[in-house]
């Protein structure tokens, strides 16, 4: 029998060379069952990656507070606008009307 130009005899020894069987158990050995397999060590990269684009995402987020921070120290009429936008804060002789869109 002949399948693509090797025989059953060629085909059987190459699929029981040593060097394949071991390599063959070694890599699944390596992707399942290692303390330190594949698997896990994907799942840790994926891990990884999203911590850093957390970790970039609140760096972003302190610079912007501390800028704002900075812009209302720096600015008495910045700082009144700012109370008076998110406290509702008022004069004494002003009245508040809220407007929702």
């Amino acid at each position: 029998m002949s399948f693509l130009g090797i025989n059953g005899k060629r085909l059987k020894s190459i699929f029981l060379n040593k060097y394949l069987i071991v390599l063959v158990v070694f890599t699944v050995f390596i992707t399942f069952f290692d303390e330190h397999n594949l698997i896990d060590r994907f799942n840790t990269f994926r891990k990884i990656k999203s911590l850093e684009k957390e970790q970039q995402f609140y760096q972003d987020e302190i610079e912007a507070t501390k800028k704002k921070k900075n812009e209302l120290e720096s600015n008495n009429e910045n700082l009144e606008k700012f109370a008076r936008e998110q406290y509702l804060m008022k004069k004494s002789n002003e009245d508040i009307f809220i407007i929702k869109e």
